[in-house]
């Protein structure tokens, strides 16, 4: 099967973390045996001008069996109007929130799902999101999360010393990154890192036993986990929380806010759920999370079902009854 990959964001040279998650599945295609195109942007510099660039090279790929695409809005729009081929397209989070609230992406999205065979959500906490904002998107649905690579994210022993917290993603207010450091700092002992730069990192540098490593490549993320006890990831909203789901394969415990797609994976052994405005409730998980065990096997026990492998044969199936489908209709009809 020749599928066109096409997606907004790809890690690139100077952006190794960017769109890991795509660039997982497209591996794992590949590996069944499936020619795969790309039409991406593997970096964050160029402003809206690089989608330009991301419609000449959709644009410009071989003809395909089916186009698979990650984002709504734009990738998908882009491969939606690009070619007549038929469409797969993974909805991630931000771009169904932005449905509603930025000008044009609500008509933009339904030109989208009414071409499109099937969108995959990543979460069913995403999947009823869309279908609130977007009922004419039931009957198009299906959840498969982005999975993880449980044999690169494997368990390792526990770090000597006091509770080691990690959080990786940006630094920004979705991210609750000020809450989490005010919540650690009522904490007597430990150590708390930040792998991921942006907005709010001055209000947190040059704190107590915190440190800041800026953006992190991800392949170094596995090293970080098994540097640490417990991964702290207390978003205000988190479609399926990615991160979350590493840790865990590499057995070890979390603390996830209870808005989005964590409560559909992390069981009570595995970690604790937390309002992520309560920043009482948020100190004392850290602390309910640093007792649970390290190696913790209820964690990686859950991420089974989670397995990139497993995940990437669903979205083969899916990908492959849309290349059987009929050619899609002209969406501007």
């Amino acid at each position: 099967m020749r599928i066109q990959l096409v997606s907004q964001l790809y890690p690139g040279p100077d952006a190794p973390d960017l769109g890991t998650f795509v660039a997982q599945v497209e591996r794992e295609l590949t590996g069944r045996g499936h020619e795969v195109e790309r039409a991406v942007l593997d970096t964050r510099a160029g402003g809206k001008l690089r989608y330009l660039t991301l419609a000449r090279r959709t644009l410009g790929a071989s003809r395909p069996d089916v186009v698979y695409a990650h984002f709504l809005v734009p990738s998908g729009l882009i491969a939606a109007l690009a070619g007549r081929a038929p469409l797969v397209v993974t909805a991630h989070g931000r771009d169904v929130r932005n449905i509603g609230t930025i000008p044009g992406v609500a008509a933009a999205t339904r030109l989208v799902v009414r071409r499109a065979e099937t969108v995959i959500c990543v979460s069913d906490y995403l999947r009823r999101e869309l279908e609130t904002k977007l009922p004419k998107a039931r009957g198009k649905l299906e959840v498969v999360s982005s999975g993880v690579d449980r044999k690169r994210f494997s368990v390792t022993p526990a770090p000597a010393g006091p509770p080691a917290f990690l959080c990786v993603g940006a630094l920004d207010e979705r991210k609750n990154v000020v809450r989490l450091a005010d919540a650690f700092a009522r904490l007597d002992e430990g150590t708390l890192t930040f792998a991921g730069d942006g907005p709010l990192r001055s209000q947190i540098e040059s704190r107590e036993r915190v440190r800041l490593l800026g953006r992190v490549p991800h392949d170094e993320i596995p090293r970080l986990l098994a540097e640490s006890h417990v991964l702290a990831q207390p978003s205000l909203v988190e479609p399926l929380g990615q991160a979350l789901l590493e840790a865990m394969a590499c057995a070890r415990s979390v603390v996830a806010t209870r808005i989005g797609g964590p409560p559909e994976f992390v069981p009570p052994e595995a970690g604790v759920l937390v309002d992520p405005l309560d920043v009482d409730e948020l100190s004392r998980a850290l602390g309910q999370a640093a007792a649970l065990p390290c190696p913790n096997e209820a964690a990686r026990e859950a991420t089974g079902e989670h397995d990139v492998r497993r995940q990437a044969e669903r979205i083969e199936a899916i990908l492959s009854r849309a290349a059987a489908a009929s050619p899609a209709r002209d969406p501007r009809a």
